[in-house]
């Protein structure tokens, strides 16, 4: 190679390595400075952020349905009980049994005053919306308002509520009513 080309190529390569420079620095400038840092996950830094910087858990989940509707979060634990114009009526957190539903779209299927549960305990305001793996799901209120965690060893599809949740739901969720699973 000659001196020309070498010096050619040299000043080819810091022109190019230039341009990428500024390049960088121009996506950076109007990048969004959330992009430039890590979200701060600790207590300290969730209890100094704005309302609106905090997602609203009560809400109810993006891609649930419309119209009148029970909604069950399986990732959140929660029960929503939404009203044909959208309203909230009612929201509250359950414990679910060791069989989750799959995701998706169901309804009502039947429902029971007062039986028996998978577990033994006597349990009142049952509403059943499906079956999975032998195991009929649906949502109840423990008789002596106890919500305690599933013994994983037992197939249970009880989603438990307080009495005065499973009120609310026996009071809203009549057969054939859309109940809404979403992960």
């Amino acid at each position: 190679m000659s001196r020309s080309s070498a010096g050619f190529v040299a000043g080819l390569t810091a022109a190019a390595l230039a341009a990428v420079g500024f390049l960088a620095y121009q996506a950076s400038a109007s990048a969004p400075d959330s992009l430039a840092k890590r979200p701060d996950k600790s207590p300290a830094a969730s209890a100094s952020r704005s309302p609106k910087e905090k997602a609203d858990p009560t809400a109810v989940p993006g891609r649930s349905g419309t119209g009148e509707r029970v909604v069950y979060s399986l990732d959140a634990d929660r029960v929503w009980l939404v009203e044909a114009s959208g309203k909230v009526r009612n929201t509250f957190k359950v414990t679910p049994g060791s069989v989750d539903p799959a995701p998706g779209t169901y309804a009502v299927s039947s429902r029971s005053g007062s039986v028996t549960g998978t577990d033994g305990v006597a349990i009142e305001h049952v509403v059943r919306f499906t079956n999975r793996d032998g195991v009929a799901i649906g949502f109840s209120a423990a008789v002596d308002g106890s919500t305690p965690k599933p013994d994983p060893s037992k197939k249970t599809g009880g989603i438990r509520q307080s009495r005065e949740n499973g009120t609310a739901m026996w009071e809203f969720a009549g057969v054939t009513k859309k109940v809404i699973v979403v992960p």
